[in-house]
């Protein structure tokens, strides 16, 4: 069992967001000690690399509470993991189509603003 501010050290989070991860109900109930101090087991730091590994994947909190009710038994909850993911990954997929037009625009605008020599193109680009 390790204290909150070693949590907050090994896995570079805040005492904010571990708060907010019990709060919500992404963690259990947190065991405190007699004088009121968090203590966190291994099980609970497993669950918080889960959990901030999830978000860098692109998972929003709602959807990782339903990662980590189905970490629970994964082999039974193994179509609904595939499904999220998967709806994961489409949503992934649009947006870098975007992100792909988004940057073909800003190219554009950057070489019209270097070809420039009164206004300026990206200004004009950002009104239309």
């Amino acid at each position: 069992m390790i204290k909150i501010g070693e949590v907050i050290k090994q896995l570079d989070i805040s005492a904010d967001t571990l708060r907010y991860y019990e709060k919500i109900a992404l963690l259990p109930k947190i065991y405190r000690n007699d004088s009121g101090i968090r203590l966190y087991s291994d099980k609970n730091l497993s669950s918080i690399r889960f959990i901030k590994r999830s978000q860098h994947m692109g998972f929003s909190l709602a959807e990782i509470a339903k990662l980590l009710e189905f970490r629970q038994d994964p082999q039974h909850a193994k179509p609904e993991i595939r499904q999220l993911a998967g709806d994961k990954l489409l949503a992934i997929q649009e947006h870098l189509v975007q992100l792909s037009t988004l940057k073909a625009e800003l190219t554009l605008l950057v070489g019209l603003c270097n070809a420039s020599e009164d206004g300026c193109p990206i200004i004009d680009g950002l009104e239309n």
